[in-house]
């Protein structure tokens, strides 16, 4: 065959290479069929051995089979009795390594690993089940809480009362003499938002037994009552010993552990903070997690000082100018007086941003807080004597602006936007998650949506979407989002609820005893690679109450090394399948069984 430039193919040299390449072709082949069959028949017998264990670890076949983690067994031995109401991050025993500057050793100061406890804290002697609520609103059983210190020395303010076997709540305090009841009518009286669902959450600072955040419930106000572990022994204790939301803080050279402009209502009644010393740091932190819009309630010195000044141990005229200073302070920090009337006045934060415009300028104290400081950033940050300025495209983040409760409930806040991933269609899919999720744990856990169980903790929330999904149940819920998750905390009170900031390489800021469920959902999958899920499991056990449950959503890859340090901890479990019977992921319910220490004349 001639080309078109004329020369010739050569026709034998066809043949020779086209034969070669076809069986080499059918060759190969015949051997990748070969080789393929031993791979299949191969692969065959090993997911026949495997298929147990997909089934119960993974959603899809296609995944692969990964061992569960597995531990050697362990068991704890008890803390001796003297550790009964051991706080680890706040243990007077490690006061005298801090200074007492502005209280600094009331602060969080938390042991050093190799100090680290890993025993178990035992109950008081003649500890009992508590009372259920909302009987346990009026009275607990003294040995439960058996500090008869503030009994003696808050007896004549009606505090509590020690009868019988018995604390009783009277409802009184240092500035409500005729109960709590009558204080926060007039209160009501001169802040009408509190009546019509505007006023939803609220936090208490000094709160002595939590006598005025009990009282709010009744009228659909959350409120978050806060003291140190002080010389007035277990006021948060006996908080949550009645079924109130109570947490372990103090106001001093750190900030608290809240987001800012999330509470509705900030009250002070006689709480004893110098809130004019230190160029006002501790109102400029009130006025930090303060919503615009909200309210600040102060009774007690300096306000009323022309009728009380006697007994308070001082002159009307050091009152009288302790007054002006504070009305300085506050509207140095865009306050507005609100309303005041005998022993209460009331302070509202401004939405206005012309107020805070003012800040910038030269020689303005305090001035506005410099944009590097982020104002949600609430773990360890030192206080800084600066205005945080609420941001302006934020308009409805302001109290007046914000639904209703229950309806703010259900709509999703303005500062979704904020968060990786957040949208309205985001919460309205978690909301129906949890609703669902719920409806399965009731099954598993009848007791949850009962009196038998109060005070629960989410320990590791996005949303608040557990909380929401039960909020209609005899109980309240403490959401905590972790210190190195997405900031998700302020949607939390944005939306009504409450909750707090916190790493679980820690312990939390709370008594022993004194939650009757916690919740987690993939908490170690999240944080295994922090925190020790020995001493975690540890802290869970100081902080729940004997015969209180841990409800444990988690990988299947951690569940049989929970069920085992559990075990050891004298928790009784069992391990359930999710709502949805997904394999990868696995539920543990498990009961805090009441045991007495060794030396206990209870046993």
């Amino acid at each position: 065959m001639k080309h078109k430039d004329g020369k010739y193919n050569s026709q034998p040299e066809k043949p020779f290479k086209i034969v070669p390449a076809t069986l080499l072709v059918i060759v190969l082949c015949g051997f990748s069929f070969y080789l393929g069959g031993i791979f299949c028949s191969e692969k065959s017998r090993l997911e026949g051995k495997s298929v147990q264990y997909v089934s119960k670890t993974a959603s899809s076949p296609k995944e692969p089979a990964v061992d569960p983690l597995q531990i050697k067994s362990m068991a704890f031995q008890e803390c001796s009795a003297d550790f009964q109401d051991y706080t680890p991050c706040t243990d007077p025993r490690r006061w005298r390594k801090y200074g007492s500057h502005r209280l600094t050793f009331l602060e969080r100061h938390c042991p050093p690993m190799l100090e680290r406890k890993q025993c178990l804290v035992p109950p008081p002697d003649g500890y009992k089940p508590p009372i259920r609520w909302p009987k346990s609103r009026d009275e607990c059983w003294y040995r439960n809480v058996p500090y008869n210190w503030i009994n003696k020395q808050k007896s004549n303010q009606n505090w509590l009362r020690k009868q019988g076997e018995k604390f009783l709540f009277p409802g009184g305090g240092t500035m409500f003499p005729r109960g709590v009841g009558a204080y926060v009518d007039l209160m009501q009286d001169l802040i009408p938002e509190m009546r019509d669902g505007t006023v939803r959450t609220a936090i208490d600072t000094g709160c002595g037994v939590a006598s005025w955040g009990g009282d709010l419930l009744d009228r659909g106000i959350l409120t978050v009552s806060l003291a140190p572990r002080d010389n007035h022994e277990a006021q948060v204790q006996f908080a949550l010993e009645r079924g109130i939301p109570a947490i372990l803080g103090v106001i001093s050279t750190q900030r608290l552990p809240f987001p800012s402009n999330s509470f509705d209502m900030a009250h002070c009644s006689r709480c004893l903070i110098p809130w004019t010393e230190f160029g006002g740091i501790y109102l400029l932190e009130v006025h930090r997690i303060l919503r615009p819009g909200g309210f600040w309630v102060l009774s007690g010195p300096p306000v009323n000082y022309e009728n009380r000044w006697r007994g308070w141990n001082t002159t009307v005229e050091e009152q009288k100018s302790d007054y002006e200073k504070l009305e300085g302070l506050l509207t140095s920090m865009c306050f507005k007086m609100y309303a005041k009337k005998d022993d209460i006045a009331v302070w509202q934060k401004s939405s206005d941003s012309s107020c805070y415009n003012k800040l910038a300028e030269p020689d303005v104290y305090p001035a506005k807080c410099d944009d590097s400081l982020e104002p949600d950033s609430a773990w360890y940050t030192p206080l800084r004597p600066c205005v945080v300025v609420p941001k302006p495209e934020l308009k409805k983040s302001a109290l007046e602006s914000l639904p209703k409760w229950p309806e703010r409930l259900q709509v999703a806040p303005e500062r979704i936007s904020n968060v990786p991933g957040g949208s309205s269609s985001a919460l309205k899919h978690d909301d129906s998650k949890w609703k669902v999720r719920a409806k399965h744990y009731k099954k598993l856990l009848p007791a949850l949506g009962t009196n038998e169980i109060r005070n629960v903790m989410d320990m590791n929330t996005v949303y608040g979407g557990f909380a929401a999904a039960v909020i209609d149940d005899p109980l309240w819920t403490m959401n905590v989002v972790s210190s190195y998750a997405a900031n998700t905390l302020p949607l939390v009170y944005d939306r009504g609820l409450i909750g707090t900031y916190h790493d679980w390489c820690e312990a939390f800021s709370t008594y022993p005893r004194t939650y009757d469920l916690l919740h987690l959902d993939g908490l170690f999958t999240a944080e295994s690679h922090r925190c020790d899920m020995k001493y975690v499991l540890l802290e869970m056990d100081r902080i729940l109450r004997p015969k209180g449950y841990a409800l444990i959503r988690e990988s299947s890859y951690f569940i049989d090394a929970i069920a085992s340090i559990a075990k050891g901890l004298r928790w009784s479990c069992h391990r359930e399948d999710t709502e949805y019977g997904v394999a990868k992921e696995k539920l543990l319910v498990c009961q805090k069984k009441l045991w007495y220490s060794a030396s206990s004349s209870s046993r």
